[in-house]
């Protein structure tokens, strides 16, 4: 037999248990100890990864979901590691939600995945603590271990007994991995999410010019205003260790 339909067919056995694939040399039942071993991996890893979208399922209908996914997902790396972030491409890309599904459910997947992204992300080593009585004048930028999102839904509050039925707004949330390396968030106002934004697509911008960016939506706001809020807003964020020195390239 050819080694690499062999391999295939291997492969299609394992992903797909009902595959009618035989092999000549391997038992049904140890075939069978193959197949459960390799999914049950691959299952407990992505319950791991997102506790709280799987705490929402009834047991058949978390491992069906899985089995969805492990049996049509062509997964680009060979790493465990990765496997969150395939699964989270699978629900965004190739998934629709069936009546089984929260209606949150990408959303709620997507904030566990970047949770568990910056809990694994690899620091800049080059990146500077941010002096706190140099906020106003400093080129600032993002820690690499933080991150701004945004969903419809409150996905912080999500839980057995929390499960909103139709979107509610925006909620903006800064995610952030902290000297202890303890991931955490801060939820933000629009005002602030817009200020947290212009640094991530700006990064080496100082606080004058975020402002005059920011002075078109709050004109009810004096530029003095601004500034003053912004500078307690950075301060604290750059205590935290969201918020660093912009060092260039």
């Amino acid at each position: 037999m050819d080694f690499q339909k062999l391999q295939r067919d291997f492969i299609t056995a394992i992903k797909n248990p009902n595959t009618p694939v035989r092999f000549d040399n391997i038992p049904i039942k140890r075939m069978q100890v193959y197949q459960t071993l390799f999914f049950n991996n691959v299952k407990g890893f992505i319950s791991t990864a997102f506790p709280v979208l799987a705490s929402l399922y009834q047991d058949e209908d978390w491992q069906n979901l899985v089995s969805k996914f492990f049996s049509t997902y062509q997964c680009s790396s060979p790493y465990f590691v990765d496997i969150a972030q395939h699964f989270l491409a699978f629900l965004q890309h190739d998934y629709e939600l069936a009546e089984s599904d929260p209606i949150f459910m990408k959303e709620l997947a997507h904030y566990e995945w970047a949770e568990l992204y910056l809990a694994k992300k690899h620091a800049d080593e080059y990146e500077n603590l941010l002096d706190l009585s140099k906020v106003a004048v400093a080129p600032l930028a993002l820690s690499s271990v933080a991150m701004l999102v945004a969903y419809p839904f409150a996905v912080h509050q999500i839980s057995i007994d929390y499960q909103p039925k139709v979107a509610n707004g925006s909620h903006f949330y800064l995610l952030y991995r902290n000297e202890n390396d303890e991931v955490k968030f801060i939820v933000l106002n629009q005002l602030t999410a817009a200020l947290i934004d212009i640094i991530q697509q700006q990064p080496g911008i100082t606080l004058n010019k975020i402002v005059s960016q920011l002075q078109p939506l709050v004109s009810h706001f004096s530029e003095q205003e601004l500034i003053q809020g912004a500078i307690m807003i950075l301060q604290d964020f750059a205590l935290k260790g969201a918020l660093v020195s912009f060092q260039a390239e």
